[in-house]
């Protein structure tokens, strides 16, 4: 299994980002795939998750800024962040949900700063 992050960087307060991940090693189509973020100096957050069938579902403190989706066609899923601010600095990782169990990326760094 791999998942591979990217699309991070630095961003100023009220811009947009779109992270992807690009997985491989399992069935992509079948699995339920999620992301989640890790801040400085606190623990992991979980953030969103799209089943195969593309239903999606959110932590209450990230409806509305972002959105997940994916592309069973190119073994991606993405998180579309809008309306950045400095809070949402962070570690962003993706995960499969896979027959092997939960597997993790290595996450991309997202700064958001002016």
């Amino acid at each position: 299994v791999q998942l591979v992050e990217s699309g991070g960087g630095l961003v100023q307060p009220g811009g947009s980002l779109r992270l992807s991940c690009a997985a491989s090693g399992f069935t992509f189509s079948m699995s339920a795939m999620s992301w989640a973020r890790q801040a400085p100096g606190k623990g992991l957050e979980w953030m969103s998750g799209i089943f195969s069938d593309g239903r999606t579902y959110y932590a209450d403190s990230m409806k509305g800024r972002f959105t997940i989706s994916r592309d069973n066609a190119e073994n991606t899923v993405y998180l579309q962040m809008n309306s950045l601010k400095p809070e949402d600095t962070a570690v962003y990782y993706c995960a499969a949900d896979t027959r092997m169990g939960r597997r993790w990326g290595q996450g991309t760094q997202v700064t958001v700063s002016s």
